[in-house]
């Protein structure tokens, strides 16, 4: 076996030398079963031979801090993220550290810096896109990561949480169809997102379980805020005939599509119909209360928590992809459309 340097004793090293991928090294040493028998001898003999010390493995190098990325933080969904790891990471007498790296390549680079030069014992990255040289980042700094509401497909080298998105935008279009609504329009996420893909799937199932056809020209793609959900309303009520609903992949872009009806003196749900996603704390307020779909964003923040801290341990997980379950809930933004309700 050719040695490697000391400085160089990187989970990218061991598995250069083992002919291996570095999240199979990765699963050896979280004690995965998901790996051949002599594949994970020739590694596991690799780690000996070079002294391969598996940073914050051991309770008394833990330093009691995580990291929390997100690329934005200036929506509530995000405080809701935050307000879920905050819950758990103090039950477990962990401190985060909160950071906002907007989408930029040099923007995430300096939060890898900073981690090198304070240490974390785990990672927590919201709507990130995992691309393999950050993953190599992560595993060179041997640092346990979990990922929630992950770009594109979810990469099972590395856990990642979410929520039942398609079930979520069919349970709405199903409730909406159900009402009496034929033409039903759909305010879209930003598309290179896995959750907006699956919501947008859950829409056109709900259209086909219905034998209803699928209008391109009722879907306009938003960018989960509260002018992409006004600017796309903008344009849906400019069509020649507009649509009677409007479910929206997001409360935000749903409080939006309020505001640009409401310039238009349609009544929300005498003359049309709102359903948004996510069920932040403001629905329940906004005039009238909005029916969305629930996603226990707290929820997903605090098992994102206890997924790091088991990865830090170096104990098993319960899975690599986890779903929790979305809930319509009612309220009185959706009614039948005028037509049907007048008789």
């Amino acid at each position: 076996m050719a040695d490697i340097p000391i400085r160089a004793v990187t989970i990218s090293a061991i598995a250069a030398e083992a002919g291996v991928s570095a999240p199979t090294v990765s699963r050896v040493l979280n004690g995965r079963g998901d790996v051949a028998p002599n594949t994970r001898e020739r590694i596991e003999t690799l780690l000996r031979v070079h002294g391969y010390r598996r940073r914050g493995s051991r309770a008394d190098e833990r330093v009691g801090l995580l990291d929390l990325v997100f690329n934005d933080l200036d929506s509530p969904w995000a405080v809701e993220i935050i307000r879920g790891v905050e819950d758990a990471a103090h039950a477990a007498g962990s401190g985060i550290v909160v950071s906002a790296i907007h989408r930029r390549a040099s923007s995430t680079r300096q939060w890898l810096r900073n981690v090198r030069s304070r240490t974390s014992d785990g990672a927590i990255l919201v709507t990130t896109d995992l691309d393999s040289a950050l993953r190599t980042e992560l595993e060179d700094l041997d640092l346990p990561a979990v990922v929630i509401d992950p770009v594109g497909v979810p990469d099972l080298a590395v856990p990642t949480i979410g929520c039942t998105n398609w079930a979520g935008g069919l349970s709405a279009t199903d409730h909406l169809i159900g009402l009496g609504h034929r033409r039903i329009a759909f305010v879209a996420g930003r598309p290179e997102l896995w959750c907006s893909r699956a919501r947008l799937d859950g829409y056109r199932a709900g259209l086909e379980t219905a034998g209803l056809d699928f209008d391109g020209e009722l879907v306009v793609p938003g960018e989960f805020d509260y002018e992409s959900g006004f600017r796309a309303a903008e344009q849906l009520f400019d069509l020649g005939e507009p649509p009677t609903a409007v479910f929206a992949a997001s409360d935000q872009m749903a409080l939006g599509v309020y505001e640009a009806l409401r310039l238009r003196g349609l009544r929300v749900p005498g003359d049309v119909s709102v359903i948004g996603f996510d069920d932040l704390p403001e629905t329940r307020w906004s005039s009238p209360p909005l029916t969305t779909v629930r996603q226990p964003l707290a929820e997903m923040g605090r098992l994102a928590v206890r997924t790091v801290h088991r990865l830090v341990r170096r104990e098993a997980i319960e899975s690599p992809r986890i779903e929790l379950a979305t809930e319509l809930v009612i309220r009185d933004s959706s009614a039948a459309p005028p037509a049907a309700a007048g008789g």
